[in-house]
């Protein structure tokens, strides 16, 4: 059996996160450009605005997204957040959700694996921010439930899991 290291990787033409960049630009986002390896970004949604950190980890080749938004938890209902990040999780397809301790935050979290020197296209990076997005806005309010109106985490998400049909 064989095995890749990145070691062995040939150079890449153009850095992962300017990709990135170029997004947040055509896109006329406000970001900011930490350093090389590093891109933070802005971005409106119904709910909340949600600050989305891509990170190129050289190491294993992957470029890691992280998005948060402005909800604090509190310890009373820690456990309860927890076990609704677990039900929500179980029904997700890509990326997941977690609890930033040291900053008493939920993230969302993917990575886009790019080994071999491969850059990503910019319609990989979009989809991924979609999904990163949609998730936080789909899941917002569950969040909310539980946090401020004190519902149980299988409450929470029935809550956000109902979809209405037709308008009023």
């Amino acid at each position: 059996m064989s095995l890749y290291f990145a070691e062995d990787t040939p150079g890449r033409p153009e850095h992962p996160v300017d990709v990135i960049e170029q997004i947040a630009v055509r896109q006329s986002w406000s970001f900011d450009r930490d350093g090389e390896d590093e891109i933070t970004i802005t971005v409106g949604g119904g709910w909340a605005d949600y600050h989305v950190s891509f990170t190129w980890l050289d190491e294993v080749e992957a470029l890691h997204l992280a998005c948060a938004f402005d909800i604090k938890l509190n310890d009373r209902r820690h456990g309860e957040i927890t076990k609704l990040i677990s039900l929500i999780n179980e029904q997700m397809w890509v990326g997941h959700f977690g609890i930033w301790d040291k900053e008493s935050m939920i993230i969302f979290r993917h990575a886009l694996l790019l080994s071999g020197g491969l850059l990503p296209a910019p319609q990989q990076c979009e989809a991924i921010l979609n999904a990163a997005v949609t998730s936080c806005e789909r899941y917002y309010q569950s969040f909310q439930f539980v946090l401020w109106a004190g519902k149980t985490a299988s409450e929470a998400l029935e809550g956000a899991l109902f979809e209405t049909v037709g308008e009023a």
